[in-house]
């Protein structure tokens, strides 16, 4: 063999060896990875609380209830928006006369001007210092001293115009009442009867300002401590004392006049109480007319 030949397997050789070398050496390809699946991004559902029919209605007509309120409690009058009644041992402020007790009083009614003063607060409504204390006055005597003073005077109208406030302030109680009654209550069946007075109230023209009337009036009903002889006034008895008549406003108007006439028979003579009783019945009166 010539040395050309030679030299031309040796290069094909070499040549053979390198390409081997380098399939041997090349690192495999990598295997294509699968694209992780999108995360879903969690959506944050603002879920608006529905308030009951009742309070809708409440909120709807709350202009026309807050006048009738003003004008059961003060006769729509500016000067009854600040009142201590004879024989009381609180003031009685706003359109729904919110009760005010000095310090060291004995507290037989709920009081209820400080949580208006509170609801007022966080409305945004600017309160004067003094009125986030006890009242300046002790006694029936030092109230009716001081009515025209420049502390009464902001106070008046401070309530003038806070008008609206203290409506949605009586709408929200009611608000709370339903609850608050039914929690009161040891049986089931009770609790049924309750509930079925008060939604066939609050679906008659004036059911919804009635309930919120006479609940401002003379309170929920669950209170211990509003009780003469172990039995109460409140909107809880009035409920409780309605059976299921066709005529349902009148049923309503009728049971509220039994449990304020009870109360006055049971309430300790020396307060009297028999001298309200002609304001009370026109003012449920109220409750059989259109709203």
């Amino acid at each position: 063999m010539n040395i050309a030949l030679k030299n031309s397997h040796l290069m094909i050789f070499v040549a053979s060896v390198l390409v081997m070398s380098s399939c041997a050496t090349q690192p495999p390809p990598k295997p294509e990875l699968e694209p992780e699946p999108e995360q879903e991004v969690p959506i944050k559902r603002v879920v608006e609380e529905v308030k009951p029919k009742y309070i809708q209605v409440a909120e709807r007509d709350a202009e026309q209830i807050g006048k009738k309120i003003w004008m059961n409690e003060g006769s729509g009058k500016i000067k009854n928006l600040t009142v201590w009644n004879r024989g009381e041992n609180f003031a009685s402020l706003g359109i729904g006369h919110f009760i005010w007790y000095p310090a060291g009083k004995e507290k037989s009614f709920k009081e209820t001007f400080p949580e208006l003063i509170v609801f007022l607060q966080e409305q945004g409504v600017d309160i004067p210092t003094w009125l986030q204390k006890t009242p300046p006055w002790k006694s029936y005597t030092a109230f009716k001293r001081d009515e025209q003073s420049a502390d009464m005077k902001e106070l008046r109208t401070l309530l003038v115009n806070t008008i609206p406030e203290q409506v949605q302030f009586i709408i929200r109680r009611l608000e709370q009442a339903l609850p608050k009654m039914l929690e009161s209550l040891p049986t089931e069946a009770q609790r049924i009867l309750v509930r079925e007075q008060f939604y066939r109230v609050a679906q008659q023209s004036a059911g919804v300002y009635a309930l919120i009337d006479y609940v401002n009036f003379k309170g929920e009903g669950t209170s211990p401590r509003e009780r003469y002889q172990g039995q109460g006034w409140g909107l809880l008895q009035v409920l409780e004392n309605m059976r299921g008549s066709d005529n349902v406003m009148t049923e309503f108007a009728q049971s509220a006049e039994f449990v304020l006439k009870r109360r006055i028979k049971n309430a300790p003579p020396a307060r009297n109480e028999s001298r309200w009783l002609p304001g009370w019945k026109n003012r449920i009166k109220t409750y059989t007319a259109q709203l």
